[in-house]
């Protein structure tokens, strides 16, 4: 037996000889390689913090206290470390979750995986705990140094700020990457802190002292570091991490050191207020493959060959690609447009864009807040900027669209990857609010493309709206095969032609089509006639749609988004404003939280299939 099949919970960890932590080290990175080579998942991230998490789990006694992961896609070692080792179904139906999952252990507490919560997290558990007499249960934070450029993270700290006496720790997972290298001032600063030579020749003495002559080594290096002072005060002034703020800082500790982690962990631990472990790691640490990654491919890999590092499954081409190759030709093309990312250049495919304009590119970190309103800045001055962003992560930002966008009227293209259930990621990240948190903003239009062709005309026609915003909304994955319009009615396109005076009008959106046309096919092998229609710019429902609905008996639509306030939903109001009574069945995601599965499982669990719509309209028409 190794020493990972010995560890069934958090105790097993500290019971382990602190000589045999490097070969459960070893242990864990082979096992993570071998494992996620057969599943997929976020690789990268977590052979970076696998001594972390060892020292993180030796220090502090989960559940009791509470550790924090900021976008849980780090979370394996601890998962592992907390019992559990089948990996076999990971990010699979029934099988672990790619994130901390409360349903699976005690040990899990956040899992929605949106970027820079954790400190906010913290510090309200914290305070629970001090107000219920529990002062003595700690609280860890482990933050990226991608997520620290989000600006709830810095909210957080200002109040963590004031809050001398809690029992917080922050600790500093530093990368220098999120999904690609981090920028902006706060890269700035901890590129600083790593080459600042003083701390690392001091805390490298007093760590071999230490080795050498515990007890004696241990004062030492406890005078080094300044209980009252820091360290920071006497090798490098103003060096610390938010060191204005008064948060305690320790580091920056070499994050693959277990015994230097852990004693920094431990000094923050014993400090007695809020205090900061900044951690130096590599992304990738210990595989070659994952280590050598400059595109970060590996932070979230497909199945994948151990010994190679080749990938099992080379990909198609996928709907992002069509949306990448088209903005290098429209940048061409206009001058005035620009990009802006936050934080996912190669994500959300703007690297071509980057590459061929590199000053029309800005990436703002994790901030989809600022995104936003720094993009109606630049189109009140008189550019068109594109926000690529996830459509799950443009929840985040919904006050700037529509009090600093929409309210303004500002030209602004909002391009959502990964609409509608994403499947494998789980319920965070399914983008499945996009359509409805649009559907009530003022003078938005939105525009699901049904294939690859569409995603560039559709693309284009939003960059020709300027006193708007504008969405274009696609999946994941490979692209749909074209679906050529038999005609068209005005901005419609009619997929499937029928008699002037349908059964059922059925209205496919974006990906969906495809799913209205099996439809289409099953109710005409029961004698029930249809007319498929995309209508492109599904919000606000076109006139056109109006007249077509008012000679059906019926009205279906299908969307790949939360049916209330969806698309469904607009279509009925707006035929009911317009006086008809024609009868209006929605079909989309339902109003629940939708567990990790594969996106066919998952439009199977929920009834979003050719099936079972058909057998659900035929029910509804017989009556």
């Amino acid at each position: 037996m190794g020493l990972l099949d010995g560890i069934n919970e958090p105790g097993d960890v500290r019971a382990i000889p602190a000589e045999q932590l490097d070969a459960l080290a070893a242990e864990i990175r082979t096992f993570l390689v071998e494992s996620v080579s057969k599943t997929g998942g976020h690789l990268g991230p977590n052979l970076g913090v696998v001594e972390l998490t060892i020292a993180l789990h030796r220090v502090f006694d989960s559940p009791r206290d509470t550790l924090v992961f900021d976008t849980g896609h780090q979370s394996y070692v601890h998962k592992l470390l907390t019992g559990r080792h089948d990996f076999s179904a990971l990010k699979k139906q029934g099988g672990l979750s790619g994130y901390p999952s409360r349903a699976e252990s005690e040990h899990d507490v956040v899992e929605n995986s949106h970027a820079s919560t954790s400190l906010s997290w913290a510090e309200g558990i914290a305070h629970a705990r001090v107000l219920q007499g529990q002062g003595d249960r700690h609280t860890v934070a482990v933050i990226g140094d991608g997520a620290l450029t989000g600006g709830m993270a810095w909210e957080a700290l200002n109040n963590i700020a004031v809050s001398k006496d809690l029992p917080l720790v922050i600790v500093v997972n530093d990368n220098e990457r999120s999904y690609a290298p981090t920028i902006g001032g706060l890269a700035a600063h901890l590129a600083t802190l790593r080459t600042t030579r003083g701390y690392e020749r001091v805390l490298d003495w007093g760590k071999s002292t230490l080795q050498q002559t515990p007890v004696v080594g241990h004062a030492m290096y406890e005078t080094l570091h300044g209980v009252k002072k820091g360290i920071k005060d006497i090798v490098a002034p103003q060096q610390g991490m938010f060191e204005d703020l008064g948060i305690k800082y320790v580091g920056p500790i070499d994050g693959h050191d277990e015994q230097a982690v852990e004693m920094g962990l431990r000094r923050a631990k014993d400090f007695g207020g809020p205090c900061i472990v900044h951690v130096i790691t590599q992304k990738g640490r210990g595989y070659q493959p994952a280590m050598d990654d400059e595109a970060d491919q590996w932070h979230g890999i497909g199945k994948f060959n151990p010994e190679t590092g080749l990938p099992f499954e080379v990909s198609g081409r996928i709907w992002t690609d069509e949306f990448s190759d088209e903005m290098v030709r429209i940048g061409a093309e206009r001058a005035d447009v620009v990009a802006i990312t936050a934080a996912m250049l190669i994500p959300v495919g703007l690297d071509k864009f980057a590459a061929a304009y590199p000053d029309r590119v800005f990436d703002v970190g994790i901030a989809e807040q600022h995104a936003v309103t720094m993009a109606s800045g630049l189109a009140y001055a008189g550019l068109h900027p594109v926000v690529a962003v996830y459509a799950t992560f443009l929840n985040r930002a919904f006050d700037q669209l529509l009090m600093d966008c929409a309210l303004h009227r500002q030209g602004v293209t909002f391009v959502l990857d990964r609409a509608g259930v994403t499947g494998s990621d789980g319920p965070s990240h399914n983008g499945m609010w996009d359509m409805a948190i649009s559907s009530i903003v003022p003078g938005l239009r939105l525009a699901a493309p049904r294939d690859g062709e569409q995603v560039k005309l559709q693309l284009r026609e939003a960059l020709d709206v300027s006193d708007a915003p504008t969405v274009i909304r696609f999946p994941k994955g490979d692209v749909a095969e074209p679906l050529t319009a038999v005609r068209s009615v005005g901005s419609l396109d009619v997929l499937h032609d029928g008699p002037a005076a349908p059964d059922v009008l059925l209205v496919g959106v974006g990906a969906m089509c495809a799913t209205a046309l099996g439809v289409a096919e099953k109710l005409a092998a029961q004698g029930i006639s249809t007319l498929v229609v995309d209508p492109r710019w599904v919000l606000p429902v076109a006139d056109e749609l109006v007249e077509l609905a008012r000679s059906a008996r019926h009205v279906a639509v299908i969307e790949d988004n939360l049916a209330t306030n969806g698309v469904g939903m607009a279509v009925t109001a707006r035929l009911r404003a317009a006086g008809c009574e024609v009868p209006v069945h929605p079909f989309g995601i339902p109003k629940r939280f939708l567990d990790h599965a594969s996106r066919g499982q998952v439009l199977e669990q929920i009834g979003l299939t050719s099936d079972v719509i058909a057998t659900d309209l035929i029910g509804r028409i017989a009556h």
